[in-house]
């Protein structure tokens, strides 16, 4: 069994409290729109990281994550890329994605909106944490937490950190 924390859309900006929430997974995803290396190092210092770099991210982010990640924890195969579209409306790059790795789960970010929906129509879960950070539309930072257990996927629990502000008490980490 993996516990996972997964989040997306930092933009530069990581609650204190993810460490708290993500003090007992084993892993932590980060779906894109890092918004600054810092906010990487201190997710790798914590814990091990897969990420991916959003529309957002600077070249040097670019140049330490991918676009796409693709790989497998226990039974179950994880397709990551930041812009994606939503289930029955893909966007032209995710879907062919999609088709060329045919994921358990496939995990975006981008539109700041969490959704956590099976896809039956691709056999897929899409995981999407909304957004952790500060900037955006969304009005409250959200992530997710769950586990990978053989080919389960267990205990799905949606993680709200609070209205986003740029005035927010959480320390800038």
């Amino acid at each position: 069994m993996v516990k996972i924390g997964l989040l997306s859309d930092t933009h530069g900006f990581l609650p204190e409290r993810v460490f708290e929430l993500f003090k007992d997974v084993d892993e932590i995803w980060h779906a894109g729109d890092i918004g600054s290396l810092e906010v990487t190092d201190h997710l790798k210092a914590f814990k091990p990281l897969r990420a991916i770099f959003g529309n957002i991210d600077d070249q040097q982010i670019r140049s330490e994550f991918p676009e796409y990640l693709n790989f497998q924890i226990e039974d179950v195969s994880v397709s990551m890329t930041h812009i994606a579209g939503r289930p029955g409306r893909y966007s032209k790059h995710a879907l062919e994605y999609i088709h060329q790795t045919k994921p358990t789960i496939f995990v975006c970010g981008h539109s700041h909106v969490l959704l956590v929906q099976q896809d039956k129509s691709k056999n897929l879960l899409w995981l999407n944490p909304g957004a952790c950070g500060n900037k955006g539309f969304h009005s409250i930072q959200t992530a997710l937490r769950f586990q990978i257990n053989g080919s389960k996927i267990e205990q799905m629990e949606v993680i709200e950190f609070g209205k986003r502000s740029s005035l927010n008490n959480e320390d800038k980490k």
